[in-house]
């Protein structure tokens, strides 16, 4: 079985080794991949492993969450039909919140608003007036992310 303690970090290394190790291998078919959101999948699946291999459920909406965003940003670049559209954001969240629930019973409520929110913002025809809000506030998030990543990082330092 594997240590709790030192499972996340140890899978955070595995995982950055493997991105840079591929990186400096310079293999050119992964040239398009060597990019900071394959930084964040690689770190998110750390996340994800060592929340299923433990059985630790507390980091399972971390990973689904920078796994999520990692690779919406990388097909936003890579593949043709990807929508970078603020509500994919909501059901990248509203994903995180179903995956959780499925393991501590616990988010089914946010879940189905996320999900529900962002797949109308995704493919209604239009929008309704108080929908500019919610786009307001992401496009803000979009500008200052760094400060949305600082944000996170201090909530998960004190998250019990």
């Amino acid at each position: 079985m594997l240590n709790k303690q030192n499972s996340l970090i140890g899978l955070l290394f595995i995982g950055l080794g493997v991105y840079y190790l591929l990186r400096h291998l310079n293999i050119p078919e992964l040239t398009p991949f060597y990019s900071w959101p394959t930084l964040v999948i690689f770190i998110g699946l750390a996340f994800l492993l060592h929340s299923y291999w433990t059985k630790d459920h507390s980091s399972l909406f971390t990973g689904v969450i920078l796994a999520g965003f990692g690779l919406h940003f990388l097909a936003v670049n890579h593949v043709p039909f990807w929508r970078d559209h603020w509500g994919m954001y909501l059901i990248i969240v509203g994903i995180a919140f179903l995956l959780h629930y499925r393991k501590t019973k616990n988010g089914l409520i946010p879940a189905l608003l996320f999900l529900g929110i962002g797949l109308f913002a995704m493919f209604a025809p239009t929008n309704p007036a108080w929908f500019q809000w919610i786009q307001g506030v992401f496009q803000l998030i979009e500008r200052f992310w760094p400060l949305v990543l600082i944000a996170f990082g201090f909530y998960l330092l004190k998250k019990k």
